[in-house]
């Protein structure tokens, strides 16, 4: 498949966690990532973000929840089905998945559309995928991970022989932080192979209130606050943070989020009679998230796993100081105790602990924003071009190279 001629990079962009109408907050770190990579002029992006799917199930690929097609930020991006098949999907999810993009694929070709490289994001089920699809259309593959996809799935015996099979053929390997990378290694991916290209902030948009005071009003929030920002899935342990505001007296907890755990982490709030300090807000839409770190004074992440958590630099961003457990890119994300404190152990009390610590002696927060500021987008950006032309330019060279033997033999 021919490269484009305006010089520009055409990417393929694939990933499953991507937001749509139905879930506007699902994987926004995929979608922003790509957003500021496009928006320098030297890469364009058609993004197919498959949903799963099986009949008869309500979700989030339900019949007309989420369009066939749709632009978001300039982006198009095709939202197929996969037949995923309950108890069945660790086996056959990526086949699906590789089936429902082709068929996007070939009719995007056959309109005329090129593309250079693909860019997958999460090695299971996309980047299993992604593989297969570049063979089938001829294109090199950057393979993004971001976390769970290193450590849970090749816990099991086939994701793990497809993953680490997908990881051996990629042509190029990104991981969103250090430790994530040592993930790979332990994989069986040689260290060279893997670049890291950590996850940036939106600095325009995540910033400090211009009015504290009155924000906190305008929210009825008085007395120190904690913040909480995830998912209600066990993975972000938001019981331990509920845990740790039952041994701070006067602390109040917000919770941003929505999921299967609330009826229990609700309950869990009224056992330890806090639930007048604790506050479910739901889903909260991604450009509403400035105002709830702006107001809050620690933001708290007690997440078991995460490659490189954004709702940290984020917060950072808004000149809150953060309390993170030790899960990858955390101590990565907060380098410096005068942006917050990434706790030894992963329990109510450390968590408690060093709340008390950031209340008792709160970092200004213009210093919080400054160190954010190192965060920016446009390192990230540059890493990313610079992989894609390197890809790009060995692939070349070795066409060339095989042009001149077939030459050399006639």
């Amino acid at each position: 498949m021919p490269p484009r001629g305006d010089g520009r990079v055409s990417l393929l962009t694939l990933s499953s966690l991507y937001p749509n109408p139905r879930q506007p907050n699902h994987g926004v770190f995929v979608e922003n990532r790509l957003r500021h990579l496009v928006a320098g002029g030297e890469v364009r992006s058609t993004v197919i973000a498959p949903v799963p799917w099986f009949p008869g199930r309500s979700g989030p690929a339900a019949p007309g929840d989420v369009p066939a097609v749709e632009e978001r930020h300039g982006l198009v991006v095709h939202h197929p089905r996969f037949l995923a098949v309950p108890g069945l999907g660790m086996a056959t999810n990526p086949f699906a998945y590789e089936r429902a993009v082709a068929r996007v694929v070939r009719r995007l070709v056959a309109a005329g559309q090129r593309f250079d490289l693909i860019d997958a994001h999460y090695l299971f089920p996309d980047g299993v995928a992604a593989v297969r699809l570049g063979r089938r259309f001829g294109l090199p593959v950057v393979l993004t991970a971001r976390g769970s996809d290193t450590s849970l799935f090749p816990r099991y015996w086939l994701p793990g022989l497809l993953i680490r099979r997908a990881l051996a053929a990629a042509d190029g390997l990104i991981a969103v932080s250090a430790a994530l990378k040592e993930g790979l290694v332990a994989l069986g991916v040689p260290p060279e192979r893997v670049v890291v290209l950590r996850n940036g902030v939106d600095l325009a948009l995540f910033r400090p209130p211009e009015n504290r005071d009155l924000l906190r009003e305008r929210l009825g929030l008085t007395g120190p606050t904690l913040l909480s920002v995830g998912l209600l899935i066990p993975r972000k342990r938001h019981d331990l943070t509920i845990g740790a505001v039952a041994e701070l007296p006067g602390v109040r907890l917000l919770i941003a989020g929505e999921g299967p755990e609330r009826a229990a982490l609700e309950a869990l709030a009224r056992r330890l009679g806090v639930a007048d300090r604790v506050r479910f807000l739901g889903a909260v839409p991604h450009g509403e998230l400035p105002a709830l770190y702006g107001a809050a004074d620690v933001m708290v992440l007690a997440s078991e796993r995460e490659g490189w958590a954004n709702v940290l630099l984020e917060a950072m961003a808004c000149g809150t100081p953060v309390v993170a457990t030790p899960a990858w890119g955390s101590r990565e994300a907060v380098g410096s105790e005068g942006a917050g404190i990434v706790v030894e152990e992963a329990s109510a009390q450390a968590i408690a602990a060093a709340v008390r610590r950031l209340l008792a002696a709160p970092p200004s927060r213009a210093a919080v924003r400054a160190y954010a500021e190192r965060f920016g987008w446009d390192e990230v950006s540059a890493g990313q071009l610079a992989l894609f032309r390197d890809i790009l330019g060995r692939r070349r060279a070795a066409a060339s190279a095989q042009e001149r033997e077939a030459w050399a033999r006639a």
